[in-house]
């Protein structure tokens, strides 16, 4: 009986020395996009759900579920309120910091737990193929040379990303812009295929296909350097053939996160799963290829350069959106 019990309780020592396993999902995990459908940030977590799945990355399933209400706001504070839920994550653009800012609505992303940075999102300025302006300073003379609100700029939501960026061609010009919100990046590029805006500020992967079709013309990218990616999208040009704005005579420059948040209170063991997750997803030619047909700034953040970065940049926003007189009274 003492040999049992001498045995027993080593089992017990040896069991007690193994490391814990893994966290891991035990069940679906919602991700929650707080924008609508075709639009680049639902692209980007749909394509997420799809290479998960493809490689099988994880046992559970991925749900992605469209929260837009309130530019956005309603995905925010639905994974606010899920204190401790390792089961959902959210990808952010950059109403993380213009929802907030511009309603006023009780979040923060302070709120959530920062995971991974996982590229930056472009600007292009872009205008039906049809039109006249061949450049950027083409089209910023017409701008100045027009009525007040003579050109219609269409973008997603009020007071976010591409009306802030509008504001920026309005100061540029001296000439205000007539804006015209739609629900997502995607209605935005309809619009202007069909001629009833005439320009947009499109993220790269919400008007590529368009682009490739001949209906929509690229003028200049809103980032300090051309993009990388140097395979042809038309017969005669690719990503990298795009000039940047302020070389082209357009004084713009902004890029918007695509990043992954948690809800509060969830454990580091849970926030490390999701990191290994998305490095693995990150090695994968898939993504690669994702990253060139969006023509994505391939920059990725973890940890607390992440943070630092998003103290910057929400305090980036507050100044533009408070020069843009967009802040909530």
């Amino acid at each position: 009986m003492k040999s049992f019990g001498r045995r027993l309780l080593a089992v017990t020592v040896a069991l007690a020395a193994l490391p814990a396993l893994a966290w891991e999902p035990t069940k679906p995990v919602e991700f929650v996009v707080p924008a609508g459908t075709g639009g680049g940030a639902d692209q980007m977590a749909r394509f997420l759900q799809g290479v998960i799945a493809k490689h099988s990355l994880m046992k559970q399933p991925i749900v992605v579920v469209n929260k837009s209400g309130g530019a956005g706001a309603e995905g925010f504070l639905d994974v606010k309120g899920d204190k401790g839920n390792p089961h959902k994550i959210v990808i952010t653009l950059s109403n993380l910091f213009t929802t907030p800012l511009a309603t006023g609505v009780p979040f923060n992303w302070r709120d959530l737990t920062p995971v991974q940075m996982l590229a930056l999102d472009q600007f292009v300025l872009w205008v039906n193929e049809e039109s006249p302006h061949k450049t950027a300073k083409a089209y910023l003379d017409a701008v100045k040379a027009g009525a007040d609100r003579g050109t219609k700029m269409g973008g997603t939501g009020s007071k976010q990303e591409d009306q802030i960026i509008t504001v920026m061609i309005e100061k540029a010009a001296g000439k205000k812009i007539t804006y015209v919100p739609f629900k997502g990046g995607g209605d935005v590029a309809v619009q202007l295929v069909g001629k009833h805006i005439d320009s947009t500020v499109n993220n790269p992967i919400e008007a590529e296909s368009h682009w490739r079709a001949g209906k929509l013309r690229p003028l200049c990218v809103m980032d300090k350097a051309p993009m990388p990616y140097k395979t042809k999208v038309t017969a005669t040009m690719a990503w990298s053939d795009i000039a940047p704005c302020a070389s082209s005579g357009l004084p713009v420059d902004y890029l918007m996160l695509r990043g992954i948040f948690m809800p509060p209170g969830v454990a580091p063991d849970q926030v490390a799963f999701y990191l290994d997750l998305f490095k693995k997803v990150r090695a994968l030619p898939d993504w690669k290829d994702f990253m060139q047909k969006g023509a994505f700034n391939e920059t990725a953040l973890s940890g607390d350069a992440f943070v630092d970065w998003l103290g910057k940049n929400e305090q980036m926003h507050r100044v533009l959106m408070r020069d843009a007189g967009f802040l909530a009274q």
